[in-house]
């Protein structure tokens, strides 16, 4: 029979032992995951080396790199497809929607006048527009001035100020 000094010796051992085969166990899934980076960064390299070659501001002097020319359809526009062509549609539609929104608003507190005979058109002052299209966006200039562009609205000035331009009369006139 063993004494206690023995048995704790064994008992140590097999622990070492466990200990030791379970660091291997830990080091081997490290060496794994480290291997899985490394995989990763790489494929991560090779694509952005690839996307470098078709960007034309890149430092990349390759003769690959292709430089978009004046005139054609695609100039000035984003690869199509991508996240940037996506976030362009994204902000068309949001700003065509405070657009259709204005109309709608000038439609609900502007007045019916005449214009050019028998045509009948909706028109508010830009301080009544103001106070109202307050609550609804920030945006009231910006949207004006699309809406303008777009020819669904027609007013005096470049801009819009508040204050300076309150008597300025927004004709819709679509």
């Amino acid at each position: 029979m063993g004494t206690n000094s023995q048995n704790a010796t064994i008992m140590e051992t097999e622990d070492d032992a466990r200990t030791s085969a379970q660091l291997n166990d830990d080091a081997a899934a490290c060496i794994v995951s480290v291997k899985g980076l490394k995989e990763n960064w790489q494929k991560w390299s090779n694509e952005h080396q690839e996307y470098q070659k078709h960007n034309p501001f890149s430092h990349d002097t390759r003769a690959s790199v292709v430089v978009p020319q004046r005139g054609r359809d695609d100039y000035g526009r984003p690869l199509q497809g991508s996240m940037t062509e996506q976030r362009g549609k994204d902000a068309h539609s949001h700003i065509s929607r405070e657009v259709q929104e204005l109309c709608e608003v000038i439609k609900n507190i502007g007045e019916p006048r005449d214009k050019d005979g028998d045509r009948k058109v909706i028109t508010v002052e830009f301080a009544k527009l103001f106070e109202h299209y307050v609550t609804i966006s920030n945006k009231l200039v910006g949207t004006l001035l699309r809406a303008r562009k777009q020819r669904l609205v027609e007013f005096e000035g470049e801009m819009l100020w508040q204050g300076k331009d309150d008597h300025v009369v927004i004709t819709l006139l679509q």
